[in-house]
């Protein structure tokens, strides 16, 4: 099972000094959060994507490509890739490219997010949202498996031919979860693919998405990848720890308290209780996501956010280091006690490249020349056979100007 913390960017003011963190600060801090999850043993690094205030991560890639560089083996994620309004073209080449860099440390969540304004910001219908996630993921997946493409939907123009690069490492796309609180559309497509599904349950009740997680397991077992325990799930939460249960109280209530989402409607200690924040000492935040467990059945990811509310670096850091010294050290002897021998693995890289390939070498992709207009003849790779040539590589405009030519 992997363990690890995710953020949504937040830039938020701290309660108890007043002083809002400049979006250089944030940047340099989440850096650093995530470099020190790193070191004390963490599995899985996340960042959300927004594009307005009060946020500061609107390009995932940049940021973990730069965090990879710096990192030895935790897997970098997102929290969210907003399938609807980022091109599927440009993800598939963002996020292969990310896997590249960080050396297969690459895995990515798609979401339709939950900003309105963002769908017009990139010339989108926010009454499309499901219908978009549905149909640019289905490209995504295309483009990942297959390299030649013909293509055409609602959308977006129409793709003829088209390569994307870079292939993914090892022929091996990221393996993609799927995050959704209220769409059973979203996990039908996760069951469909044989993907993940990821239930980040940080602003509703315990157990609120049960129902859509059992729902994905049931068709992920109709669509023959397995048997319902086998499915691959992720929960997300909040956490926050210290040595002692009242010292947790009393140091986080005020960023709680202080917060304009939860403090003017929740009381801290009923929020702790009724809904996936786990706040108190270590060996109580670790039973409490036993109970996760109880409840979910087995899964493979869980994540917790630890920077939020105006936490400061230095204690978001102590929350980290407490995290991964005292709290998931323990949880992993727990959940593989637990553990039915029928369950899902948490998936690397190298697990599936190891189901792809077995004992045999992992495709490395090497490409033909060009003919000097930036297109490669009818197969890209020196590999391909036939089947997989463009039948038409020239764009539509050349190939009609070429054939009013032929016919003078």
């Amino acid at each position: 099972m992997q363990f690890g913390i995710f953020s949504v960017s937040d830039v938020t003011r701290n309660p108890i000094t007043g002083v809002t963190p400049s979006e250089a600060q944030r940047i340099d801090a989440i850096v650093k959060i995530a470099k020190r999850a790193d070191e004390v043993g963490l599995d899985v690094f996340a960042i959300g994507e927004h594009h307005n205030p009060p946020f500061f991560s609107s390009s995932p890639t940049t940021l973990l490509a730069h965090i990879a560089a710096q990192t030895q083996r935790i897997i970098l994620s997102t929290a969210v890739t907003l399938i609807t309004t980022n091109d599927p073209v440009k993800i598939a080449e963002d996020y292969a490219m990310l896997q590249h860099l960080s050396k297969g440390r690459t895995d990515l969540m798609l979401g339709r997010g939950n900003t309105v304004p963002v769908y017009p910001w990139f010339g989108k219908d926010m009454r499309d949202g499901v219908a978009l996630a549905l149909e640019n993921y289905n490209l995504l997946h295309k483009l990942w498996r297959e390299d030649v493409v013909d293509w055409q939907g609602k959308f977006r123009t129409p793709l003829q031919g088209f390569t994307s690069i870079p292939r993914p490492l090892d022929d091996v796309p990221p393996f993609v979860w799927h995050g959704s609180i209220r769409t059973p559309e979203i996990a039908e497509q996760a069951a469909f693919y044989g993907n993940g599904y990821f239930a980040n349950n940080i602003l509703a009740p315990n157990l609120h998405f049960l129902p859509l997680v059992n729902f994905y397991r049931e068709r992920f077992e109709h669509y023959g990848h397995g048997t319902k325990e086998q499915a691959v799930v992720g929960l997300g939460g909040y956490a926050f720890i210290a040595k002692r249960s009242q010292d947790a109280y009393d140091r986080f209530r005020p960023y709680f308290e202080g917060s304009p989402i939860y403090g003017k409607t929740y009381r801290l200690e009923e929020y702790s209780r009724d809904t996936p924040l786990s706040v108190g000492s270590p060996q109580e935040v670790i039973d409490r996501t036993l109970t996760f467990r109880e409840a979910f059945g087995d899964y493979q990811r869980q994540l917790w956010v630890l920077d939020a509310m105006g936490l400061p670096l230095e204690m978001a850091l102590e929350q980290v280091e407490l995290l991964g010294t005292e709290v998931v050290p323990v949880l992993r002897k727990e959940m593989a006690a637990r553990r039915s021998p029928g369950a899902a693995i948490a998936p690397t890289h190298r697990s599936l490249v190891e189901v792809k390939y077995g004992d045999q070498p992992p495709r490395q992709p090497s490409p033909n020349a060009n003919r000097g207009d930036n297109l490669t003849d009818g197969r890209p790779y020196h590999d391909n056979d036939k089947s997989e040539s463009a039948r038409s590589p020239l764009v539509v405009g050349q190939a009609a100007r070429s054939g009013n030519v032929a016919k003078r």
